[in-house]
């Protein structure tokens, strides 16, 4: 038998697959009524978090951040039956993962963390990308059960709270991502072009195939065979801010980048490709 804990969007519907799976679940989430929900579809919902993980071998956790976390496990741990692993799903930071991995192991549970690339639909249909790093015999012991729950499962090695580092920076990227997104279609808007043109550009241009090629470039520090000179893409910066200083649009991050871009102009790289503003990072 297994439990969950915490029965927001991505949780109830890990739950929902696992069940339709035929898995036996026992459920958990601190407003009863998403819990209660989900005994429609086959789960046994409890009041108390410690009653719901009695007798779990293993005990999945999607909740929101370190302290919750820590708080509802240790209220969970009076019910831990002695042995139980307990798999986080919950985007925290490293240190909170690494925490816990050795102060759980300490008093005889194995602690996972395993972070999610996937959105509600995607825990539904087991598809999507599933994190782990550490203790590789317990990853070993997990990995036919973890597998069943996402696409693809990503080992990242021995290192413990790997997978926490490496989920939060894809999430960074994620928010980068948007917030130029957003800059874009603020240019746009400014200059008379519709939100719906921009779509069927990039339907057709998809700039984000380029990312892992980028990225390439960007580790190997190759910024002296430039695709695009710092100071042309400066010079088209200040064409975006302009136009949009024009219409009195608002960017969010254009201005922070032209402003690196400065800088690294300034140290003498203004004939290097452009990406060399990420020197630093590498």
């Amino acid at each position: 038998m297994k439990a969950f804990i915490g029965m927001g969007l991505l949780g109830s519907n890990f739950v929902k697959a696992m069940l339709q799976k035929g898995e036996t679940l026992h459920v958990w989430n601190r407003t009863t009524e998403k819990a209660t929900a989900l005994e429609a579809y086959g789960a046994k919902a409890f009041d108390n978090v410690n009653q719901a993980v009695q007798d779990a071998d293993v005990i999945h956790v999607t909740l929101k951040d370190d302290a919750t976390v820590n708080e509802v496990l240790e209220k969970a741990s009076e019910g831990f039956k002695l042995g139980a692993t307990i798999i986080d799903h919950t985007t925290t930071s490293a240190k909170g993962a690494i925490e816990r991995t050795a102060s759980w192991k300490s008093k005889g549970f194995t602690y996972l963390h395993a972070p999610v690339f996937m959105g509600p639909q995607n825990a539904f249909e087991s598809s999507g990308f599933m994190l782990v790093s550490g203790d590789q015999q317990a990853i070993e012991k997990m990995e036919a059960h973890l597998s069943k729950m996402t696409g693809k499962l990503l080992n990242f090695g021995p290192e413990e709270g790997k997978a926490a580092g490496i989920k939060l920076t894809g999430n960074l990227f994620l928010l980068s991502l948007t917030a130029g997104l957003s800059d874009a279609l603020a240019l746009a808007k400014a200059q008379g072009i519709k939100a719906e043109e921009i779509l069927n550009l990039f339907s057709s241009w998809n700039p984000g195939a380029a990312a892992p090629a980028r990225l390439k470039k960007i580790s190997e520090g190759k910024f002296n065979e430039p695709s695009w000179e710092l100071n042309m893409a400066r010079k088209d910066a200040g064409l975006m801010l302009s136009a949009a200083k024009e219409a009195g649009a608002s960017l969010a991050i254009i201005p922070a980048i032209a402003n690196v871009m400065d800088q690294w102009i300034a140290k003498g790289h203004g004939s290097d490709d452009w990406s060399v503003i990420a020197k630093d990072s590498i």
